[in-house]
């Protein structure tokens, strides 16, 4: 039998050790803990191995914070954390792709254009979002790859594609009466319902696409671009919407081309404090300087073009103070470079 010194001892070891007991034990075991640090993580980022550290600070992770700063002065605060997860599906070709090989027999690029055109007033008239406006042309663009339209309807397509693109987009939608109203009661309310009907049913309800003016206004806040250069830029990216050539290239490629552009067009002018947008964007790993510059040559055109062009209601658009009054600068009818994209040479 046990002493009753011994029962007690051993009731003592047998009893639960209290918290501070088991810090003090757990302090006195020798223990070599090394932590990592992962960073940001991107999927565009560095091969290494996960358990190696870098000496130096990788590209992917310096992109991955302007793009997070950014998007804070942006007001974009809640989506920051995932700024490379968002940069990455701005990146994406679209689900639907059209070119201008895939235009419909019946419809040339100069109907296109006019009912674009159309859509700009429209769009400008209803206050619409610029959001709007490239999802309800991508709408169109990718109805006409899939199924024929005839060159009497072109315009009712626009205008369903317009309504859809306020129902994804806008807070507040247009009646459809509005929308007939402006197409001069030529189709009815209920012919512009089932054409809705008809683009849902083609597209299979698959709205969504990487809006190129998101990744441009994304990559002018990365590269802290002027004014002047964000307001040029947006307006060589409308004038894309209607140029042909242009349905050749990914949104993206269209959005990085028109930044570019748009800052050496007003440095050649002399302008200052454009930003360091052209150093940024070499930190895109997806797109060469040379798909970049094969953007050039349509939007030059387009820009060129300028009060003289047939269809001016993206002209007049961004004529307006509000605007800066970007399209009539200076700038873009002294441009040397851009007049090399038509063949004639630099002064």
């Amino acid at each position: 039998m046990w002493s009753e010194v011994g029962q007690r001892a051993a009731l003592h070891e047998m009893k639960p050790r209290s918290a501070l007991e088991r810090r003090r034990a757990q302090g006195n075991r020798k223990r070599d803990v090394t932590r990592e640090d992962p960073g940001p993580v991107c999927p565009w980022g560095s091969t290494e191995a996960p358990m190696q550290r870098a000496p130096a600070v990788p590209a992917s992770r310096c992109l991955a914070e302007e793009l997070s700063e950014a998007m804070l002065r942006l007001d974009m605060g809640l989506e920051s954390e995932y700024a490379c997860e968002i940069f990455s599906s701005l990146l994406k070709p679209p689900h639907h792709r059209f070119r201008g090989s895939d235009m419909p027999r019946a419809i040339t690029g100069e109907m296109r254009a006019l009912v674009i055109d159309w859509l700009v007033q429209v769009h400008e008239y209803l206050h619409l979002a610029d959001d709007t406006l490239y999802l309800g042309t991508y709408l169109m663009n990718s109805y006409m790859t899939a199924s024929r339209v005839r060159a009497s309807y072109l315009q009712l397509l626009g205008a369903a594609c317009l309504f859809l693109a306020c129902k994804v987009e806008e807070a507040a939608c247009p009646e459809p009466v509005q929308l007939c109203f402006m197409m001069e009661d030529a189709f009815s309310p209920k012919e512009l319902l089932r054409m809705e009907r008809k683009v849902l049913a083609c597209l299979k309800f698959e709205l969504y696409y990487a809006n190129p003016i998101h990744l441009l206004r994304l990559l002018a806040e990365v590269g802290h671009c002027s004014l002047e250069v964000q307001y040029l830029a947006v307006y060589f990216l409308e004038l894309s919407l209607m140029e042909a050539d242009c349905l050749a290239f990914e949104p993206a490629q269209v959005s990085l081309a028109t930044l570019c552009l748009a800052q050496r067009v007003l440095q050649e002018a002399g302008h200052r404090h454009l930003g360091a947008f052209q150093e940024g964007v070499l930190k895109v790993p997806s797109l060469s300087e040379s798909e970049l510059s094969a953007v050039f040559s349509p939007l030059a055109r387009a820009a060129l073009r300028g009060p003289r062009a047939a269809l001016q209601a993206t002209f007049l658009k961004y004529a307006q103070p509000q605007k800066l009054c970007i399209s009539t600068s200076p700038a873009i009818a002294a441009s040397g470079y851009l007049r090399s994209f038509l063949g004639s040479p630099e002064p």
